[in-house]
């Protein structure tokens, strides 16, 4: 059976990296639905958060693999714990001034914000767990979304000092 499973790896910060992590799972045909890098809590160490689908044998094939990368440092399955996952959105939504109202009650029920206003639309952003980004997506596909760009996810294992 088939899960998604959100798989942190904690790597070196050089140059080509990304492109050898992302290179490893294309060649073992495993697709990447999200993947976020940025810097960790450690100098010199990045942080990506990865999320896949596969069974268990899947995943454990992908973790040995990326410990055979020369700049992985710690790979951790973070989907097998109680996690924390947030992704950010911005969405621009087509918004004559006539309905700004009726966009304005949806912001406001997702705990959205808008962060520009132009003469006809608007830019919402939206920050939460991916289902709340979807549900978010479809409520505003109405008005005419414009434009609509995605972080991906991040995440971190609850509580538990690791």
């Amino acid at each position: 059976m088939n899960y998604k499973h959100t798989i942190s790896v904690l790597v070196n910060n050089q140059p080509g990296v990304l492109q050898r992590v992302s290179g490893l799972f294309g060649r073992r045909g495993f697709n990447i639905e999200s993947i976020t890098v940025g810097e960790s809590e450690e100098s010199g160490l990045s942080r990506m958060v990865i999320v896949t689908t596969g069974d268990e044998k899947t995943l454990e094939q992908v973790s040995k693999q990326l410990y055979k990368l020369i700049d992985v440092i710690k790979v951790v399955d973070l989907s097998s714990n109680p996690m924390v996952a947030r992704e950010l959105a911005l969405i621009k939504v087509s918004a004559e001034p006539s309905a700004r109202p009726e966009i304005l009650g949806v912001v406001e029920t997702f705990r959205a914000a808008v962060v520009d206003i132009g003469p006809s639309s608007l830019i919402v952003q939206v920050v939460g767990d991916s289902e709340k980004i979807d549900a978010m997506v479809e409520l505003l596909k109405p008005y005419g979304i414009r434009e609509l760009s995605r972080t991906g996810v991040t995440a971190m294992i609850r509580g538990s000092v690791k």
